[in-house]
């Protein structure tokens, strides 16, 4: 075989290595669509399978967040959320469009889903019926959703809420939401909003407890499992958490003397 014949031969199968190295590795990462039966983890987690997803373009309250309503009576927004998220997919299977990695959550990515049947997404129906807000979306366009939801006075919106993130990171001084809120009961609403006794939602054991040195390894706070020797002494979580995986999205990490439950 000539000189130039060998080049075009080895050419020719570096070509097709090349391309099935990246069909092997296209393969390999997230599926850019699932439908499958769906677990609803929160107001804005859906668990197709092995996967969870977080829906593009929405932050619902968490599950043990606190809202004022109309009537100036506190109750669990978050577990409502959740609870209208499930209504809204009735059982029905859910198809997922992945638009990315959730940003400060690789194990979890974004999505537009829609529930079998449905012509808008589940994205679009949660925020306008007023049981989340819209975030920075990577695709989902749910403003118009979102205003709708505002102007209405909607669900959350009907009361006096602080924003998830704020909630989350324990912002007591955040900005409050809503048509209910009053300015001359400013101190009394947010000792609602954030209790120093923090309830505990059903089937949701793990206390998360924001920390300053959790930030050394990148995290806003330490969570406790049952079992662990720091357990019984976290007396006034910040958080309370349904799954190991549930505290490590919201930026915990396990305290250091823990040890997983036999």
């Amino acid at each position: 075989m000539s000189s130039e014949n060998s080049f075009a031969a080895a050419r020719a199968f570096a070509l097709v290595f090349c391309l099935a190295l990246s069909g092997f590795l296209g393969t390999s990462g997230p599926a850019s669509a699932l439908t499958a039966a769906a677990t609803v983890r929160d107001g804005n987690a859906i668990q197709l399978g092995d996967v969870t997803y977080r829906l593009d373009g929405v932050d619902a309250p968490e599950l043990d967040q606190v809202c004022i309503d109309d009537h100036a009576d506190s109750w669990t927004c978050g577990i409502e959320a959740r609870d209208q998220l499930a209504k809204l997919i009735d059982k029905r299977s859910v198809r997922c469009d992945d638009v990315g990695p959730e940003k400060s959550f690789g194990k979890r990515h974004r999505a537009i889903c829609t529930a079998e049947g449905d012509k808008t997404s589940l994205n679009e129906q949660l925020v306008k019926l007023g049981f989340a807000v819209a975030r920075e979306p990577i695709k989902a366009n749910v403003k118009p959703a979102a205003t709708d939801a505002r102007s209405a006075s909607a669900g959350i919106w009907k009361g006096c809420f602080v924003a998830p993130q704020e909630f989350r990171t324990g912002k007591k001084d955040g900005t409050l939401l809503g048509a209910a809120c009053r300015a001359d009961r400013d101190k009394e609403i947010r000792a609602v909003l954030f209790p120093e006794d923090l309830t505990m939602p059903p089937s949701c054991s793990i206390k998360g407890k924001l920390a300053v040195r959790a930030r050394v390894t990148g995290n806003i706070g330490i969570y406790h499992l049952r079992g662990c020797p720091s357990y019984p002494a976290t007396t006034k979580p910040d958080r309370w958490f349904c799954s190991e995986d549930d505290a490590q999205a919201a930026g915990f990490r396990k305290a250091y003397n823990c040890r997983r439950p036999k």
